[in-house]
């Protein structure tokens, strides 16, 4: 499945590298805005993820990681992290930022006005622990073997079976599941929603699919904020969750 359109347009690069990278200033630039919002990716990381029971060799995979910043935020406990998108210029992009630790884009003001945005790396991440990927979330390679951390924020409402992703999980989960979404379905792929009707939340529907095989030990909202140009944003809150297989 390669990724749609949008996710290889400049737009969309600008968008996700302040969603991973911004701060309250380079996202609202002194507008008043839901600062709880920020850093969405890092704090993915921080609140879901319980380092007690990682080993010290843990191993991590991020699928569908953008331009990668809670790939990078895993490295800060994992000695060994792999992330994977769809997207080829999302791949590049934090290719290089594993590379050089930064990356310059412009992202929009208004109109055609743009100003310059640096994402940058935190300094004490070891980015030699990340690689990245173009791969499909639907076709994962089978060589990957087991993660003791898998992470897939804000991407099974984007696929177009997502059932059949979270089954295949339980091949490459090992020790805990990560998954926010904000389950914003897309109409195209209507017929392969999770729940999302009258009678099924999809929330009790992702609980149904994944409750044999995974033990759910954490659910949090978690805020997210993307910014369009300098006065127009969408802001959302992914549902959390934290799995564990079962014995």
């Amino acid at each position: 499945m390669s990724a749609p359109p949008h996710y290889e347009s400049d737009q969309a690069l600008a968008e996700y590298l302040l969603l991973h990278y911004g701060t309250a200033e380079s996202l609202l630039n002194g507008l008043p805005g839901p600062h709880e919002a920020m850093e969405f990716p890092a704090r993915v990381v921080r609140e879901l993820l319980d380092t007690s029971r990682l080993p010290s060799s843990a191993k991590a995979l991020d699928i569908g990681c953008a331009v990668g910043r809670s790939t990078f935020e895993l490295a800060r406990h994992c000695v060994e992290v792999h992330g994977i998108d769809s997207s080829q210029k999302f791949i590049l992009a934090a290719s290089t930022l594993a590379k050089e630790g930064k990356l310059e884009v412009p992202i929009p003001v208004e109109g055609a006005i743009t100003v310059p945005f640096e994402a940058q790396v935190s300094g004490d991440i070891h980015r030699a622990r990340v690689s990245f990927c173009v791969g499909d979330a639907l076709n994962l390679p089978p060589k990957l073997g087991k993660f003791d951390v898998v992470l897939a924020a804000n991407l099974i409402c984007r696929l177009p079976q997502p059932k059949q992703f979270l089954e295949s999980l339980t091949t490459l989960v090992g020790g805990q599941l990560l998954l926010t979404t904000p389950f914003t379905w897309l109409e195209e792929f209507r017929g392969s929603w999770l729940g999302a009707t009258e009678n099924c939340s999809s929330w009790e529907a992702l609980k149904e699919i994944l409750d044999p095989h995974f033990q759910l030990e954490e659910e949090k909202n978690l805020p997210f904020l993307i910014r369009e140009h300098a006065r127009k944003f969408q802001y959302g809150i992914a549902l959390g969750s934290r799995w564990r297989p079962r014995a």
